[in-house]
């Protein structure tokens, strides 16, 4: 098992890439930071199975009350051991923990140390467009993402994936002031929520937005002459403090998604995911660390004892 994400930086929620202990299946693995409610973390993590959508990481397995120890083993995407392992806040009888498909993926983050600086404009429209489908699709259910951040952004080869369902919710209880919650980007939290007022889609928009001006600048909270012109507007919308001048998720969609050719087809974040849309060394990185995970060796599985009355006997 490995960490997804490097050492000091701040994350929504502790990440892991994990195979099962026969290696027949390789997850994302997340567990809760220490100060967050490891009940209300399951509990977001359990919610999160409903959160459908081609841009979703979707959650598959939530830890039962007899623990976690089903999705094992010491070896993970960069093909080393993990020392630590994912150490956190326990439940009453075990870890917490939730799992995802994985696939080789960057957090955002990572994706600017590896590129070098900001994200090209066409990389930042695509990883909006596609994440504002997302949220547009959870909104529509009548659900409240409240965990966009930039660590929560991973980018894959055939496009952005949102996690950390629910970060705010399970790191503050409602009606509490928000500034400083754990592993929460303070830039990425609306106005009306640092004052312990409940998530609503127009807080995801402002973090989003957030997130679209990290991409582009490098942090959440750039001055409105550092955003690229064809995007300063956009992204300034998302950022208003007032949550009625933000877009809806869908609306921000259709802004940053070209108008199809096809009157039938529907706007798409797809049609910004084209070769080439992620620059050359995170594509890079990407195919690392998929080499990596291949290239690891799996742990020697304890040897099973046969019972006697299925052993096959020896022959003269």
């Amino acid at each position: 098992m490995t960490r997804l994400d490097p050492p000091g930086t701040a994350v929504p929620c502790r990440r892991f890439v994990a195979r099962t202990p026969d290696g027949a299946r390789t997850v994302l693995l997340s567990t809760p930071l220490p100060g967050t409610d490891p009940a209300r973390f399951a509990a977001e993590a359990t919610a999160a199975r409903h959160l459908l959508g081609p841009w979703i990481a979707p959650v598959t397995d939530v830890s039962e009350p007899t623990g976690a120890a089903e999705v094992a083993g010491p070896m993970g995407a960069a093909g080393a051991a993990d020392p630590t392992g994912p150490t956190g806040p326990t439940g009453p009888t075990g870890p917490v923990w939730y799992a995802s498909p994985y696939l080789p993926a960057l957090p955002l983050p990572v994706a600017l140390a590896v590129h070098g600086g900001p994200l090209p404009e066409a990389t930042v429209r695509a990883v909006g467009a596609a994440l504002a489908e997302a949220l547009a699709a959870a909104h529509s259910q009548g659900l409240t993402h409240a965990g966009v951040s930039p660590a929560a952004v991973l980018l894959t080869a055939d496009g952005p994936r949102l996690s950390c369902f629910g970060a705010v919710r399970a790191a503050a209880a409602d009606g509490e002031p928000r500034t400083g919650l754990p592993g929460l980007d303070p830039g990425a939290l609306a106005p009306e929520q640092t004052s312990g007022g409940r998530p609503r889609p127009p807080g995801d928009v402002f973090a989003l937005g957030a997130v679209l001006a990290y991409a582009a600048t490098g942090h959440t909270v750039p001055e409105r002459e550092e955003l690229p012109p064809a995007l300063r507007e956009v992204v300034s919308s998302c950022l208003a403090r007032d949550p009625a001048d933000r877009p809806t998720a869908g609306a921000l969609m259709a802004s940053l998604a070209p108008p199809t050719a096809h009157r039938t087809v529907l706007n798409s974040a797809g049609t910004l995911l084209t070769p080439g849309w992620l620059p050359g060394r995170v594509i890079a990185a990407l195919a690392r660390q998929s080499a990596e995970l291949l290239a690891a060796e799996l742990p020697e599985l304890p040897e099973q004892t046969v019972p006697a009355e299925h052993a096959t006997p020896a022959r003269a």
